[in-house]
Parts: structure tokens; sequence; C-alpha cells
């Protein structure tokens, strides 16, 4: 169900707005586990967010912090402070390791996969997700940003568990997936083969977990959505926000394009990659892009 919902284009959800909105999820808990992304998100917001959150739980529960890294690496101590603030202890955050400490809960069959992709793959992918979400938790928050993604569509949601706190298989499958099926058809868009993936896994084998996903719209800095819930339609109601503030649609091709690079951010050509990801479409064939970042 969908706790808190508020939104629209011109919105501009302030700092008290948001701790407010928080309280939906203040309920009983001895022990609360916290799944934001890690700095490559810095423009989420759910750095500030997952303050609030150990702030709000802290005092009557022990609330651990796991971010979201995928196949990234650990984030060091400054990279953690420049993320979440100087207040949380470092000792609360804890790495996910996710080569070796994750556990396979079930099996998605390659007939599905066939369905979603319109026949182009057929492989079973095995839901590997870290051991630490079932360490008994009462609670587990998911926060982050929904955006546009070249691989999923829309960003976060059930992507956030099965890949930010995935394993191997999840991970390079789906990724896989999503570039098979064609990074053109996915873009932006909402319904998705991989999003599928991501939904059947984390409503099939985890339906038992207490997770809640506190899900952000951001604009050029401001907050234009704020949506906290555990099902779908939350994340489409968001994510339809996104759609409305995210896409730039243009009146023509582009010949060339400058992209700078933020160095907070894009420290691997890896990630580097999205800035291509995300202009492709607008540019004319034999078009050009250039990237520069400091290093």
């Amino acid at each position: 169900m969908t706790y808190f919902s508020r939104g629209s284009a011109t919105d501009d959800i302030s700092t008290a707005d948001k701790r407010a909105a928080l309280q939906v999820l203040r309920r009983p808990a001895e022990k609360v586990l916290l799944l934001p992304p890690d700095h490559t998100r810095l423009n989420s917001n759910a750095g500030e967010l997952t303050g609030m959150l150990y702030e709000m739980f802290s005092p009557t529960a022990q609330v651990d912090i796991m971010p979201t890294i995928g196949t990234h690496s650990p984030m060091t101590a400054n990279q953690l402070r420049m993320m979440y603030g100087a207040k949380i202890p470092l000792e609360r955050f804890l790495v996910h390791d996710w080569r070796k400490k994750v556990r396979h809960v079930g099996t998605v069959p390659g007939k599905l996969i066939g369905e979603w992709s319109g026949g182009m793959l057929d492989y079973d992918v095995r839901v590997e997700i870290s051991h630490q979400l079932f360490a008994g938790y009462d609670l587990i928050l998911s926060v982050g940003q929904l955006v546009p993604h070249e691989v999923v569509g829309i960003a976060n949601y059930t992507k956030n568990i099965m890949t930010g706190a995935g394993g191997p298989d999840s991970i390079n499958k789906s990724h896989f997936l999503g570039a098979a099926f064609g990074m053109e058809r996915i873009m932006g868009r909402i319904d998705t083969p991989v999003r599928r993936l991501f939904n059947y896994g984390i409503q099939t084998f985890l339906k038992d977990l207490p997770i809640v996903y506190v899900l952000t719209v951001m604009q050029s800095g401001q907050m234009r959505g704020l949506y906290i819930g555990d099902d779908d339609e939350t994340f489409q109601t968001g994510a339809r926000l996104s759609q409305q503030v995210n896409i730039d649609l243009l009146d023509r091709q582009l010949k060339k394009v400058l992209v700078y690079l933020d160095p907070h951010e894009f420290k691997s050509t890896w990630l580097g990659n999205k800035a291509i990801y995300r202009t492709r479409m607008a540019i004319a064939d034999g078009g050009e892009q250039i990237g520069r970042a400091h290093v």
C-alpha cells in the first residue's frame, strides 16, 4: 500500500516536509535496516533522508545502514560522510559483498524471461540477495531516486534490492536482458522486461520481508516528489512524475554534445558511460559526444 504520496512538476518539498512525511514509517521496531544508494546517486537526496531515518529510529532501535553498491567499490569514510553527513557513526555502515555474501532465494524461470523479452532470451535467473536482509529486521527501508535508467527504464524500487543488494546472477543477467532488448525501448519507460524481472523476484521470493520503499523524484536539486509504500502503485505514481520532469524532448537532433562528469560521482569508465547512455537517442547519426571530467 501507499503510506505517503506527494508530488508535481512544480512542487518543492522542504526539509521540514520530508521529516514530517517520514513519520508515516514510525512503528515499534528493535532492528531497522536502511538500504540507500551510494555516492554515485548524490543527486537522489537519499543521503539527507537516510540521516533523518537514522535520527528517527536510532534512539530506540538498532539501525544498520548498507549502501546498495551493487558491483561498485565499497564507499570510503570520506564518501560516507559526503553522502550521509557527519552524525551517523561509521560503525553503523555495512558493506554489501555481491560476490560472496548473498543467498539464493529462488529462480525466475527462462520461460518468463522469454515472454518478457519477446523471445530474445530464455535463461533462468537466480535471485541472489544479500544475507543481511535476513538478519531478523523489523523494518527494511529501501531509499532512492526514481529517474530514467538505461537498464530498467526507471531506476529504483525493486531494482535497489535486486541489483544494489543482489548477487552476480541477478545483476549480470538483468543487465544483459536490458542490453539485448534494447536501450532505446527501455530508457524512461515504466513497464520493461527488466522491471518485470525485478518485480517478480522481489514479490515472489521476498514477500515475507518487511520492505518499504522511500522514493524521490528530483529536478535540478529540488525534490518534486516523495513516495513511500510497498507496492507497484507507489512506484508507478512516482515514475509518472519522473517521466514528466526528468525527460527532455528536443525539436532536433544534436550534432555535438559536451558532457561534464562530476568527479564526486563518476570515478570509473563504467559510470562515465552513463553520459552516453542518456544522450545517445538525442545525438544525430555521425554526431559527437565529448566527455569532460576533472582528475
